[in-house]
């Protein structure tokens, strides 16, 4: 079970993408402009849901939304910037970006009060993520406790969900309390509540891979509220579904309207099954079709939500070995340490090297299972040459940790000591982004 508050470190992605249905990210199928972050061209960010629909915009250039959320519980550190990593690419595209401030979560399930809340958010995220480049036009900050569209849907969606449905994908149990349970319907309502203030449009999520139980519930929760289902049928057809039981004709002709918008003459129309079968299409088709059926619900006044598309990232390891993790600073370089203070903790770290020089020279270390070297990877060093002759020179020998440390720690000072200068400078846009309401 992922558990998106307690999940530690994870050693099998491949697996958990064959548990839970998680589909393979492709970054060749990415436009060619602008430059791709290391992130998509090293794989760091493995797996998707639904991106198609996120792609096809991307493509055309048709506005879409990014919604990503911060649990203001802890210090933000460099796990938490591989979202931004992420968001700062999408932004270079016609996208509305959304940051949600999971206050109530962080009430619900850490017991922090929303006035510290609210500070800790400021103070440790919201400035980084306007220093990390985050603040083009369509860009916002909310807090959940203060956006009544979010509390709304977290109470509509609460009609379409069980205490059992609960249970099976959080693993809550009888000393769970009320708040904690809610707080997931309230992740709804943020990822869903875009598509209430924009109109039907596609929504990308980026996530850790432990905050996919969200993403799959929000998945059902929006395709619950729907009229119609675009898909491919067992026998390979591309159909077009009314799922409600009366005005069925109505509906089918909706339907089949739609699609002939959208080029598509050759149809099939079959009332007694509620079905529009749509000759000539391909399963690629299936996504717009299924963005031009939400635009019909939410001209007759449903909700129309198209289910959330997402993307998952690894984890980045913490100095320790274990998942970098806000409650517990030995693993975690934090935004905004001290830069000479961080190149210290560097110089602790857990490496994936021998445990003496001379078997090191000999065998050689191992950069996949390094603290150290994943940090370079990940954040801190741009040049794809160097951070190949890095992990070549490791493997061979050639390299020993020492070397590697000290390297990694001025790579690190010289990023934190220039973020805390961006950070000053930006600092007069928290007014102009932040929105109470």
């Amino acid at each position: 079970m992922l558990d998106p508050w307690e999940t530690g470190q994870i050693k099998d992605y491949e697996r958990i993408m064959r548990e839970f249905g998680i589909d393979r990210f492709d970054p060749t199928r990415l436009p060619d402009a602008p430059p791709l972050p290391r992130l998509f061209k090293e794989r760091i960010v493995f797996g998707q849901r639904g991106f198609s629909t996120i792609l096809n915009r991307m493509r055309s250039g048709e506005p879409f939304a990014v919604l990503t959320g911060l649990m203001p519980s802890g210090r933000m550190h460099l796990g938490h910037k591989m979202v931004i990593d992420q968001i700062k690419y999408f932004q270079e595209f016609e996208s509305h970006i959304i940051v949600a401030v999971a206050d109530i979560e962080a009430y619900a399930t850490r017991g922090m009060d929303l006035k510290s809340s609210e500070k800790l958010a400021i103070d440790s995220y919201i400035r980084n993520y306007l220093a990390l480049g985050l603040g083009k036009e369509g860009f916002e900050i909310y807090f959940q406790s203060k956006r009544q569209d979010v509390k709304d849907i977290a109470i509509e969606v609460g009609k379409k969900v069980n205490l059992s449905t609960m249970k099976a994908i959080y693993g809550f149990n009888d000393s769970t309390n009320m708040s904690h349970m809610h707080a997931p319907l309230i992740q709804a309502g943020d990822i869903l509540h875009p598509q209430k203030r924009l109109g039907p449009i596609p929504v990308v999520v980026p996530v850790g891979i432990d905050q996919d139980p969200h993403i799959r519930l929000c998945r059902d929760l929006a395709s619950s509220f729907r009229i119609f289902n675009a898909t491919v049928t067992a026998d390979g057809k591309i159909g077009v579904f009314v799922k409600v039981d009366n005005n069925v004709e109505k509906y089918l002709n909706q339907a089949k309207a739609a699609m002939e918008r959208l080029g598509f003459l050759d149809m099939k129309m079959m009332p007694r099954y509620k079905a529009l079968y749509v000759n000539g299409a391909i399963p690629e088709d299936v996504p717009r079709m299924d963005e031009a059926l939400a635009l019909v619900e939410g001209k007759a006044g449903e909700p129309g939500y198209m289910p959330p598309a997402s993307t998952y990232h690894r984890f980045i390891m913490g100095l320790t070995g274990d998942k970098m993790s806000s409650s517990k600073p030995e693993t975690a370089i934090f935004l905004d340490d001290d830069p000479k203070f961080a190149g210290k903790k560097i110089m602790k770290a857990i490496t994936g090297g021998r445990e003496t020089a001379e078997e090191q020279r000999e065998k050689g270390g191992d950069p996949n299972n390094c603290s150290v070297f994943e940090m370079m990877l990940f954040h801190t060093v741009d040049d794809e040459k160097e951070i190949d002759r890095i992990s070549q020179e490791c493997r061979s020998g050639e390299r020993l940790c020492g070397q590697c440390k000290k390297e990694a720690s001025a790579h690190l000072e010289e990023f934190l000591a220039d973020l805390k200068e961006r950070r000053d400078q930006t600092e007069h846009l928290i007014k102009m982004y932040v929105r109470h309401d």
